[in-house]
């Protein structure tokens, strides 16, 4: 994540303590050291700190295990269920902590190794050698001093859960990887002198000629030599109809072939081709997006110096001038300031309003991969938005049924249903879908023939049925004044971003049918609610320039661009984020995960690829954008209340911290000196009044 940061091996970042990610795209494992170290550790830690609060809290709450456990006994059993938690669970903390102290380079395990340290140590010398405590540190009825052994504990849970958290979402990133690499075959049919025979893609050269079935994902790019089929390259574009490809037409490696059979020639082959770029932006877009570091981790670098300094001064105040037993007042106070400024309340204030308010939202149909999600996407002013299955339904529907002469709509529909019956194109599953809800199952015509990229034709009633583009018409004999009317009245339908299917019957024109991918009945409220957050909406998309105007249009977008290829679209995000602006990109498909990965925060629709919302930061659950509004919605308020809890730890450390330190003490006497025991229950205080703010969240407050 810190530019310049590298290792041979796994390792964690000598900067921020995080694990460092590869920088060579590969499947994710099927297992993750790292995750089930720290997942049994979690494991261990949650049953030996739950019976120690019992241990610790029961005579606060009233509990029965107060009557049979004597103070000094409890003690002991608090020291030997919080060892194994400290010393053991959160051993990998500990040493990066003190990792960080040594290189001089503090970050948030510095904090943490800090807090665990000084409320465990105090605690242990309080159990072990509590006779170096004078009696003012001493509690009136038991006569001992006060340990804290559950602070520790619950710091070393409370952190090798966010851990966990965050190491399953590096896992789910790894996924991502996986579902990218899993699109290209692992072979490919090589045409040679003496026939086909299947080799490995990873030996494929530049110039060898390779045959391609149907329904084969294509190997490598290149350029199509023989033969002709129809080519679905959603995988760059996103757009559901597939593309006809002739001899002389470019290939993508990735794309699906549909029914035709032809040779390409390979051009780019291994990290060259399309698809195997798509995944180095992905793989090094999630490696340079650093997550948004917590405010306690910015300060940290400030925070923990001053305490050390402040603990110091005040040991060589209280040991210098303070009254017998100096040292041990020293000691007392010195302590008291490490205790009161373990980082409890400073650490709970971001996890615990981003832990409620990741709950909240999971109702609400949103889902957020990890908490830096949920902590971003408030302060986004940027929406990048694909079209095809983020702003419209993502598949073709028909929406236009004109019948010519004395044809009615009724018999257009039944006749070109018949035909596009036994097509494979989606355009002919939109019609017969709706020949089938409007006049019931179409009859199958009779000597049916297709031609790639330009129609269908058959028999239908005895009738020749043809459909297809002006072109196919034109060369099955149908008039030019026919031929003309049609293209008239698909004119305004093309410019409302409709396909249009001309069809004629006997030789005359008979009408036409225009499909769309319409657009989703939320997405209109949805774009005028972003913009009234303050938020920019930007269509991108890769359909022609006339459709993507028109989606524009019709949902008020203002700024859109079309054409664009699934690099250009991460080009885009890039270029807006040096421009200062903060991104998020809406997609649903493998062609939006580069973007995806790039923005400051990725959305995918639940209903869209794998590959998209394994990349994404954000899954909509519905796949309706009006859940976008109510993600930001909610990650302002939680912003909000992460800044109303900040306040509150910061402000109990501003006035804790010299307390602490004896510094009223010359100014209102002895009463205002906080012994360890005060300072751990001013800690625990401050803890739990973060959290019931925090809580706050649940009830959308």
């Amino acid at each position: 994540m810190c530019p310049g940061v590298q290792s041979p091996v796994p390792a964690a970042c000598p900067h921020g303590g995080m694990a460092l990610e590869p920088l060579t795209p590969t499947p994710a494992p099927a297992a993750d050291p790292e995750l089930a170290d720290f997942s049994r550790r979690l494991l261990i830690a949650a049953a030996l700190t739950l019976p120690l609060l019992v241990v610790a809290m029961g005579p606060l709450a009233g509990l029965r295990v107060g009557r049979w456990l004597s103070p000094t006994v409890s003690r002991w059993l608090q020291l030997a269920l919080a060892t194994p938690v400290v010393v053991g669970s959160g051993w990998p903390l500990l040493a990066r902590g003190w990792r960080s102290i040594v290189t001089g380079r503090l970050n948030m395990f510095t904090l943490i190794g800090v807090g665990v340290a000084a409320a465990y140590g105090t605690s242990l010398i309080a159990v072990v050698a509590g006779g170096v405590f004078p009696a003012a540190a001493r509690d009136a009825e038991t006569g001992l001093v006060a340990v804290s052994f559950e602070t520790a504990a619950m710091i070393v849970l409370l952190v090798l859960l966010g851990q966990v958290l965050e190491l399953r979402a590096r896992q789910r990133t790894g996924a991502a990887i996986g579902e990218l690499l899993a699109i290209a075959p692992d072979t490919a049919r090589l045409v040679t002198a003496t026939g086909d025979r299947e080799v490995p893609v990873a030996s494929l050269r530049p110039g060898d000629r390779l045959r391609v079935r149907p329904g084969d994902r294509l190997p490598v790019d290149g350029q199509l030599l023989e033969g002709g089929s129809l080519v679905d390259e959603s995988l760059l574009s996103g757009e559901p109809l597939p593309v006809a490809k002739q001899p002389g037409d470019h290939v993508t490696g990735g794309s699906l072939n549909g029914s035709g059979s032809f040779v390409m020639v390979a051009e780019q082959v291994g990290g060259d081709t399309v698809l195997a770029r798509i995944i180095g932006l992905v793989s090094a877009a999630q490696r340079s997006r650093p997550p948004i570091q917590r405010l306690a981790d910015r300060v940290a670098g400030v925070f923990v110096p001053i305490v050390f300094l402040v603990a110091a001064v005040s040991f060589v105040a209280w040991l210098v001038w303070g009254p017998p037993p100096a040292l041990a007042l020293a000691l007392i106070n010195a302590i008291s300031v490490l205790v009161v400024a373990c980082p409890c309340a400073l650490g709970l204030a971001t996890p615990m309003s981003i832990v409620v308010g990741v709950g909240r939202a999971a109702r609400e149909g949103v889902l957020f991969k990890d908490a830096t999600a949920l902590e971003t996407l408030g302060r986004v002013d940027l929406l990048l938005c694909d079209k095809t299955g983020t702003l419209t339904a993502g598949r073709p529907v028909l929406t236009d049924c004109l019948p010519l002469a004395d044809w009615t709509a009724a018999e257009l529909l039944a006749a070109a249903a018949a035909v596009e019956l036994a097509s494979e194109h989606p355009l002919a599953a939109a019609i017969v879908a709706a020949a089938r809800a409007e006049t019931g199952e179409p009859a199958a015509a009779t000597e049916f023939a297709a031609v790639a990229g330009g129609g269908a034709s058959g028999l239908v009633g005895g009738r020749r049925i043809i459909l297809g583009s002006l072109a196919m018409l034109r060369r099955a004999g149908v008039p030019d004044a026919d031929c003309d009317l049609l293209e008239q009245l698909a004119a305004p339908l093309r410019q409302r971003a409709r396909t249009v299917i001309l069809v004629a019957g006997d030789g005359r024109a008979a009408g036409l049918l225009a499909v769309a991918d319409p657009i989703k009945p939320a997405a209109a409220a949805a774009v005028a609610a972003v913009k009234n957050l303050g938020i920019e909406p930007v269509l991108l998309t890769g359909d022609h320039a006339v459709t993507a105007a028109a989606v524009a249009r019709e949902l008020g977008i203002e700024r859109f661009e079309s054409g664009l290829t699934p690099e250009q679209k991460h080009d885009r995000v890039v270029a807006s984020q040096a421009a200062g602006r903060r991104v998020a990109m809406a997609g649903d498909g493998v062609n939006d995960a580069p973007a995806l990965a790039a923005a400051d925060v990725g959305m995918a629709m639940g209903t869209g690829s794998d590959v998209a919302i394994e990349t994404a930061d954000v899954t909509l659950v519905g796949g309706d954008l009006d859940a976008v509004v109510r993600a930001i919605v909610l990650s302002r308020r939680v912003l909000q209340n992460i800044r109303q809890n900040l306040v509150f730890a910061f402000a109990y450390n501003a006035v804790g911290v010299p307390v602490a330190a004896g510094l009223l003490v010359p100014l209102l006497g002895h009463g205002w000196k906080l012994n360890p025991m005060l300072a751990a229950a001013a800690m625990s205080g401050s803890s739990l009044l973060v959290i019931a703010n925090a809580l706050r969240l649940k009830a959308g407050r």
